[in-house]
């Protein structure tokens, strides 16, 4: 997941950061490296929203915790929801809307950033579902599902209001293959939304999608593979792909057209624990630990780590 359309103000933040630390030699290195979660709080989404602030969702109850990525504190923004999953999370600048994917609801949610009210609801499919990841454009928001070969749009008015009446379900065509298991996990969108992104996690590949046909054309990886594929991030040229089990984190250099992939970097850090998704403050990289081999307790402890690209196990 996760994977917001924009940051705040880069100039603002910077303010912000060196006003909480004025005599920072390594500037953001002062952040803290691991924020903790409630315990038992099953996390799988994490996004950046506006000034230091980071929200992580709850698979288990639907809640959104918010933190500081400068102090490390938070709380729970968006209390426990009934009958409601939070599984991957974007924020969008222009509304303070964060996003949420549902899971098995076959759902989607809108929420207040600033409040945590529910704004929306989207009822994507009642078909077989695990709506697992979204990524925000300008006019729209799409939503991954992993059971079935279909993303779902959910159109955005010029204020970037959502539109939950007009929901659209786009069947994917072309190269894309559906196999047992985790299909479409994590998705981003090129500059400009002229394509998405998705990794299939099944397949361990990733397809360059065609939002207005679901035409989908399998990404050349010259080899490389994304095995365990779950949260991506576009920075640039650069694709991000997290393989949560594998507990490591993948750069992939992509071409003009997005159809050709080079790995160039893998990197990670003894602290990972099954990551899932990922998003950055100002060049640093965060994801969650969601620790799928530890079984879930009241009590388990869950993190958000700060990783550095330094931390390389492979430059390619």
């Amino acid at each position: 997941m996760s994977k917001s359309i924009g940051l705040s103000c880069v100039a603002a933040l910077t303010a912000l950061a060196i006003t909480a630390a004025p005599a920072a030699a390594g500037g953001f290195d002062l952040f803290p490296d691991t924020i903790a979660l409630p315990n038992g709080f099953r996390p799988e989404g994490i996004a950046i929203g506006r000034g230091a602030t980071i929200f992580a969702g709850s698979i288990g109850t639907g809640a959104v915790f918010a933190a500081n990525l400068i102090t490390g504190e938070g709380s729970i923004l968006v209390p426990p929801q009934p009958g409601r999953a939070s599984i991957g999370l974007s924020f969008d600048p222009r509304s303070d809307i964060i996003y949420v994917a549902g899971g098995p609801t076959g759902q989607g949610y809108a929420y207040s950033a600033r409040t945590g009210e529910t704004i929306a609801v989207f009822q994507l499919t009642t078909g077989a579902a695990f709506i697992n990841d979204q990524i925000i454009t300008d006019d729209a928001v799409y939503f991954t599902n992993s059971l079935l070969p279909e993303i779902y749009k959910v159109p955005l008015s010029r204020r970037a209001q959502p539109q939950a009446g007009a929901v659209k379900t786009i069947t994917l065509g072309g190269d894309f293959v559906q196999l047992a298991g985790t299909n479409n996990n994590g998705i981003v969108a090129t500059p400009g939304g002229k394509f998405l992104i998705a990794v299939n996690t099944a397949a361990a590949a990733l397809y360059r999608i065609d939002p207005g046909t679901g035409d989908s054309k399998l990404i050349d990886l010259g080899g490389a593979s994304v095995t365990n594929g779950d949260g991506l991030m576009l920075r640039g040229d650069d694709l991000f792909v997290v393989q949560n089990r594998s507990n490591q984190i993948e750069v992939f250099d992509l071409n003009r057209t997005f159809d050709k992939a080079e790995l160039k970097q893998v990197f990670t850090n003894d602290r990972l624990d099954v990551p899932t998704t990922i998003d950055s403050f100002l060049g640093t990289i965060y994801v969650v630990n969601a620790r799928f081999s530890t079984p879930p307790t009241a009590d388990t402890t869950y993190t958000i780590e700060k990783v550095r690209r330094s931390d390389a196990v492979g430059d390619q």
